[in-house]
């Protein structure tokens, strides 16, 4: 099999390392790729977000398979101009990636399919967001309607903060507040068949303790070992199956990667938001943890046949992610600085360049991911921190606290 990966953060290196070790794929290629990419797989250069020059791309190497790593692609219709080629894509349509690309559509799709989820108002004038922030009050939630690269949406106390991130957005959507710890979910489709991965949980706030503001993702880890054992059966139930039904009601069924965002509230699991792709820095520890090929499985989505695929088999123990972000991210991330100590096994890139002498440097916010299994949690994370604490960049910062409260056994569920 001849795979075409598009991308070129750390969710594509993730996605390559699993691609580049299934068996069947017998060549890799990624667009436009980056360093870490390029150990495993022969990178082309082509904009994601052009759909004719994907599909032209595709057609060029052959491929049997196209994965589609970002959200912004397939919202532009990169999937629809690939599958017009006669060619197996992984990734939703235009259409149904809107459940990303909008998240008024992604609401009007849950209260169809009636999928628990927080009450919400999409608002379009300052009125409205007064409306809205005084009937659900503090903490205020506050969501840009369209896609922001993971750092459109406000959680604060701060009145003013919210009112000023809606009037900088312009049509946004507020919704009530909904507490308890995060889990993301990503569950592998064709659209009929639904195969859920192993839950994680991430870690958007830029600093220790949660604190700071929201970034595309500072960590994760993979399993929760304080999960309530059914949630994955549940969920699956009350989210996936209904949200699937309703899209194909629509005409618009979904096939590819449905990313279920969750709160575990006292009222049990409530969808904060979809998303159309795998989430970044989640499927860095998931795929580490993953032992059947990948390759096969999404191809088996990409062409109407995973309800024939065999049970997902899981590697023992558990996976840590942590990101080392630029100088100054999220606000305004420095670039161009001199990066070592990276290329080693476990380093994701997710925002790097390299020179034509060979030299790495930063080239994004999130620049780098120190990601490790082990036997147990704690054994995992001291393993990450590990790989992160022998990169040098200068001004780079990561949190201290990924995973911590899991392995201390301090998060709890609401009831």
């Amino acid at each position: 099999m001849r795979v075409l990966l598009v991308g070129g953060g750390g969710r594509e290196h993730a996605l390559a390392l699993g691609l580049a070790g299934d068996p069947a794929v017998e060549a890799l290629f990624a667009a436009p790729g980056n360093p870490g990419i390029a150990a495993v797989a022969q990178l082309r250069e082509v904009t994601p977000t052009d759909p004719a020059a994907v599909a032209a791309l595709a057609v060029e190497v052959a491929a049997d398979l196209v994965v589609i790593g970002p959200e912004a692609p397939l919202v532009a219709g990169v999937a629809d101009a690939v599958r017009a080629k006669g060619i197996a894509v992984f990734g939703p349509s235009a259409e149904a990636a809107r459940l990303e690309g909008s998240k008024t559509f992604a609401k009007d799709v849950m209260t169809a399919a009636g999928v628990p989820t927080a009450r919400a108002y999409t608002c379009e004038d300052a009125a409205a967001v007064v409306r809205a922030l005084d009937e659900f009050g503090a903490p205020y939630v506050v969501k840009d309607d369209g896609l922001a690269a993971g750092k459109g949406v406000v959680v604060t106390d701060d009145r003013a903060a919210a009112e000023r991130h809606a009037a900088e957005c312009g049509r946004v959507v507020i919704e009530e507040y909904l507490s308890g710890p995060e889990v993301s979910l990503f569950v592998v489709t064709d659209g009929e068949a639904a195969v859920p991965l192993l839950p994680a949980q991430d870690f958007k706030r830029v600093g220790d303790g949660d604190t700071g503001p929201n970034t595309g993702g500072m960590g994760a880890y993979a399993p929760l070992p304080w999960a309530p054992p059914n949630l994955v059966d549940d969920v699956m139930r009350d989210v996936v199956h209904p949200t699937l039904a309703e899209l194909r009601r629509r005409g618009t069924p979904f096939a590819g990667l449905l990313y279920v965002g969750l709160a575990i509230t006292p009222s049990g699991p409530r969808v904060i938001e979809f998303n159309a792709r795998f989430g970044d820095p989640e499927t860095q520890v998931v795929l580490a943890l993953l032992e059947t090929p990948l390759g096969g499985l999404l191809h088996a989505a990409a062409t109407g046949t995973l309800g024939a695929h065999p049970p997902l088999r899981w590697r023992d123990g558990a996976a840590v992610t942590v990101v080392v972000a630029a100088d100054g991210y999220p606000a305004g991330p420095r670039t161009g600085d001199v990066i070592t100590g990276a290329d080693r096994a476990g380093i994701i890139h997710a925002g790097t360049r390299r020179d034509a002498d060979g030299t790495l440097r930063s080239a994004g916010g999130r620049v780098l991911c120190g990601t490790a299994t082990g036997p147990d949690l704690a054994a995992a994370r001291d393993a990450a921190y590990e790989l992160v604490r022998d990169v040098e960049l200068a001004g780079a910062h990561h949190r201290t606290d990924i995973a911590a409260a899991a392995v201390d056994g301090r998060i709890t569920i609401p009831g």
